[in-house]
This record gives C-alpha cells, structure tokens and sequence, in this order.
C-alpha cells in the first residue's frame, strides 16, 4: 500500500493528484523551484522539499534531486504528473530502483513509445494503421510535418508546404526538440490537413486486463498545442470508433503497458493513422472522468498497488468540454506576473495550478487552468463552459478567454466539424464588444476619487465653479471617454468606485470595476464579459525616447540565436532573432522592408518584457 506519495511536478498537475490522495488518506509531498516557493501546490500538500533553482533543466528535471527528495521526505511512491520527467523511462528505472513504486507504465513501455520512429514500427507489427514516414533529404512529398522524435506537446513540430521550407522547418525542429527534451532526432511524415486529432484513455492492470475509457476529440490546436478538448468525439462514427479503441488496445498489448495512457490518432474521413502514444496522464482526462464516472488518478494509483481492473469499464453518460486557459497576450505571447484575481463560478469542474494572488513565472508552461463542463448533451455542456468563462474575473495577467469564448460560439464548432487547422486563422469575435463598460470604468474613477477627496469630498469630481469643459478619461484601448455630461440615452443608477450600474434604453446593466494600483489598469467585469482598460495621464511624464523601428521583447526570455548583424537589410516578415520563452521558441521578424541599424543582445542573453533587441530602419539606408 502507498502510504507517501511524492509528486515529481508543479501546479496543476501536482494539486490534482493531491486531492484523490487527501481522499485516500494518503500523504502528500510536494516539491518546489524557487520560482514557486509560495505556489499553492506547496502550500497543499502535507511535506515540501525545495529544489535550488528557476529553470526546468535544475529543478523539475533533475532525477537525482527528484529522488534525494523521496529520501528526505520518506515518500514511498512517486506519481509524475505530465510533462517533465513523466515519459522518462530512464527516471522511472531509477525510482523502482530506489525501492519505491512507480505511479505510471514499465520504463519498457515508456522507451518503446518514447521514440517515435521506433514507435511506428512496433504499432505497425501490431496491426495498427500509421502513416508512412519521408525521407528527410528528400521527401517528395507537400505538404509535410516535421516532427521530434522525443516528446510531444506540440514542441519541435513544424508544417512545410514547399522544398524552400524544408532546411529551415528541420534545423528549428531540431533545436526546439534538443532544448525540450534532450534530443533533436526528427522525421517527416505526410500532412493531413483538416484531419481530427482524436484519442483512446486506455487504463491496463499487471493481469492483462484493459480498458478502452471512450475516446476525446483535440482538434481545436494552435501551435500543435491543444486548446480545447471533448468527450465523446462530435465526428466520430461507430465504425470508427470500434476501429480506434481495437487499434489502442492493439498498442497498449504489443508494449505489455501497464496503468493509465493515451494513444492518439488522426482521423479524416474513414481513414485513421496512429500520432502516438502518451505513456502517462493527459492534461485533459478531466472529460473522461466526468463522462464515465471514474477518478484516473484513484484508478493509477490502485493498479500501482497491484489491484486488478474490473472486467470492464463503466458506461458513459452525457457529455464533457474542457478549455485550457493560459495566461498569454491577444498575439498568444506567453504571459508572466501577478495574477490579482483567479474566479471562475458556475457549475463547473476548475483544475488549477493558481489561485488570487498567484505569480506566473516565466520559466514554464503559461497554461494557468482548465475548465470543464458536463452536461447531458453537447450543447448543453458548451453553453455552461461559456457562461463561465464569460463571468470569469481574471485580473492582472492577460489571458487567452476571449479566444476560448470565440471558439466555443464559433459555428464551425458548434457543428461539431473541428480539425487541426480551425485556429490557424482565429476566429472572428462572435459578440460586439460592451460600448458602456469604458464609460463605467470612466466613472468609477470619478468616484474614487470623490472617495479620497481631504475636501469638499461630497462634490463631483472636477467640479468648477462655472463648467466650460467636458469631463473626459482617455484610455489607452478605447481613446477618450467623455462622462460628463453622459450620452443622452444612459441614465446613471448608481456609480461607486467598486460598482456601476448604468440604465439604457430601459435595460439596467452592473458592472464591478477593480483596480489593484493607483497608475494601473482598471478591470471591468459583466454579465456579458471583462475589458481592461488602462488610463493614460492627462500630463504625461517625459519618458525614455524608444527609436522608430525598435523591435521589442514581447515576453521575458532568453535570446536563442540572432540572424542579422548591422548594416543587413531585411524584408518584411524575415526572421531577426528568437527568444526561447515558456519552452517554445518565439520568432521575433522585421515589420517592413529595411536596414538593420542596430542589434542590442547577442546569444544566451536574458531580456525582460519591453527590452529593445533590435532597430530596423525602414526603407533603403
């Protein structure tokens, strides 16, 4: 019997194994970077056992720090949550070596799966369809997908559609998959656009039983990372489906797997090719759980033990959504910093690694939740994830909801006809933007500036004795935004620094106003949504001139490489440097046609958010 149970992971992951321990009575062990000494994960779990450091390579990554904490906290069990060292079969040799008990397949299975190319052939011997893999050198074939051999998560893929794409998509991959996972082996397979990514939980016990727990549907990717996730699949035949779940059990016997896994597949048409198997807990089991009514991780850690799975799966019922929200900017930059305020109401299933008041570093994954909704039919399950993420109040980081919301209403989706390529031009945003929360805003400003009046604090703001001026507040998303007098049309019910309720046209509308600094934005939350805004002064402060041309940071990060010197010229679109961030490279190119008349950073150099990196001089000199 498990007795302590050490999680070699962060945040999310990490919380979500500890609550099906708490419901076990078994004890929990946390460890943490320096980065999240005060994350909660820390803060819930009964041990913590601190690993020096920020960066993934010396903390969560180190094995031999990972067990020296098994040793010093008395674990007795490691569960490797998903990510970092969790398909590491050479980690999980090392635990059973220790003597402790691996939550998670043999290292066998884990080395078969863990190389793609390898992983092919043997899902080929079995009986399972897979695409044919192209020679490098030359493919002769487009569009192709260059993919690492090592890991997953979408690192270290890139689509080429063209021969003079090749040379460049291949050495990318090769870095972006060396940096990720340790090893930049690729390959090339055909692309198959507008196919579903869809894939079989599968659960196996030490006795040769297996389950096959339904299949989800994770078309909706952007950057081959997957965005949003449902079970049951709206495309999927039931031919197909009897094809997909005998073509996973085929995978999980030919491996001799053991515990919890997923094995995913490409689906257009009738044709289905095996992607690959994922030898450990998916970050979207949530929609399994909810629509077969079990507790992955309860059901990994009994078969750890030894226990036998029942002779079949319980049926599903109804039907689950989950959306991934990560703490990015409006480009999908990766975002770090405070996070003032984390709620989410509703009905619904939060998996979160934050919480009010959280910092999100820049060294990880940005993904902050998940949320996840169930209901007895798909559109009843959608309608409740969007209603709470559109009443969500998430302040101070910047974050992909509106996106998520934009899907979820998109029709493509709501048809149900989702493939991998639905976000390679986002959707348009389905619901006009609320013209008043600008003008709430405006006048919860006023207010609180009443409020901290030393004098005469009962009179409105900006009262003068005969009134020549209207008063107005500029924001730096909106422009100026007049209060005083307001639009003939709206009536003000109520205005404090905390809450506005505005009257139009006979409709009454509340809107809760949050602003964490006196200088900073103000966050703006209602019935049908969230603004932020940030007032710019009236008399602003001479500040530090930024050249024309300046090309900046968009996130904290290190330089991976710089492709221009002084002196080059450039065209629109050309790579000048990248900057590896949140463990995804981030290309950073010209705006426009011109000449390179600085570069301020050089190789392996940190920069913060805003830093100047580059100046490019439009035109011919």
């Amino acid at each position: 019997m498990i007795t302590r149970l050490l999680v070699a992971n962060r945040g999310e992951i990490a919380r979500r194994v500890f609550r099906t321990c708490r419901s076990l009575g078994v004890s929990t062990v946390a460890v943490f970077s320096d980065a999240d000494a005060d994350a909660p994960h820390v803060a819930e779990a009964d041990l913590a056992v601190r690993l020096p450091g920020v960066s993934a390579a010396e903390t969560y990554l180190d094995a031999e720090r990972i067990l020296a904490a098994c040793r010093a906290s008395g674990a007795d069990a490691v569960h490797p949550g998903y990510g970092f060292l969790s398909e590491n079969a050479a980690f999980a040799r090392a635990v059973l070596d220790a003597g402790l008990v691996w939550v998670g397949p043999p290292p066998e299975a884990i080395a078969a799966m863990g190389v793609k190319i390898g992983a092919k052939r043997l899902m080929a011997e079995a009986g399972v369809p897979v695409l044919p893999s192209l020679d490098l050198a030359a493919p002769g074939e487009y569009p192709l997908l260059v993919k690492a051999s090592a890991g997953g998560g979408g690192r270290g893929m890139r689509i080429v559609r063209g021969p003079d794409e090749l040379a460049e998509a291949v050495e990318s991959a090769r870095r972006e998959s060396a940096a990720a996972f340790g090893d930049g082996t690729v390959f090339a397979e055909p692309l198959l656009e507008r196919a579903r990514h869809v894939e079989v939980q599968v659960l196996a016990d030490r006795y040769g039983g297996v389950w096959t727990l339904g299949e989800r549907e994770c078309s909706v990717q952007r950057r081959h990372q997957k965005v949003i996730e449902e079970c049951p699949s709206p495309g999927v035949t039931e031919a197909t489906r009897e094809l997909l779940y005998d073509a996973a059990a085929r995978a999980v016997r030919k491996i001799g797997y053991v515990g919890a896994g997923t094995v995913e597949f490409l689906v257009k048409g009738d044709r289905v090719a095996f992607l690959e198997m994922n030898t450990r807990l998916q970050v979207e089991h949530p929609v399994t759980e909810l629509v077969y009514g079990v507790d992955l991780v309860r059901l990994q850690l009994e078969v750890a033990e030894g226990a036998a799975l029942p002779p079949s799966p319980p049926e599903p019922s109804g039907w689950a959504v989950e959306a991934r929200l990560y703490a990015e900017d409006a480009s999908f930059v990766p975002q770090s910093g405070t996070l003032r305020r984390f709620e989410v109401p509703g009905d619904v299933r939060v998996d979160a690694g934050v919480e009010s008041g959280s910092v999100v570093p820049p060294h990880y994954d940005a993904m902050l939740a998940k949320v996840v909704a169930y209901g007895a039919t798909r559109a009843g399950a959608v309608r409740r994830l969007t209603g709470a993420l559109r009443r969500a109040k998430l302040h101070g980081v910047p974050t992909n909801r509106d996106l998520l919301i934009d899907v979820l209403k998109n029709p493509d989706f709501v048809a149900g006809d989702t493939h991998t390529g639905l976000l390679d031009r986002p959707p348009a945003p389905s619901e006009a933007v609320d013209d008043l929360a600008p003008l709430a805003a405006a006048l919860a400003m006023a207010a609180g500036n009443r409020r901290r009046a030393r004098v005469l604090g009962g009179l409105p703001g900006g009262w003068r004795n005969v009134r020549s001026q209207p008063r107005t507040v500029t924001f730096e998303e909106t422009g100026p935004v007049t209060y005083d007098p307001l639009p003939p049309d709206v009536r003000v019910v109520r205005a404090g620094p905390d809450e506005v309720v505005l009257e139009r046209d006979g409709v009454r509308r509340t809107y809760e106003v949050a602003r964490y600094e006196p200088e900073g934005p103000l966050y703006v939350d209602h019935a049908e949504g969230a603004a932020r805004l940030t007032p710019l002064p009236r008399l602003p402060e001479p500040a530090e001139h930024t050249a024309p041309g300046s090309l900046l940071a968009p996130m904290p990060g290190s330089v991976l490489r710089v492709e221009v010197a002084p002196g080059d010229r450039v065209t629109k679109g050309q790579t000048v440097l990248v900057l590896e961030a949140m463990k995804m490279e981030h290309r950073i190119t010209a705006p426009a046609d011109g000449v390179v008349s600085g570069v301020h950073v050089e190789k392996g150099r940190q920069v913060d958010a805003g830093e100047v990196l580059a100046i490019i001089q439009e035109g011919d000199s």
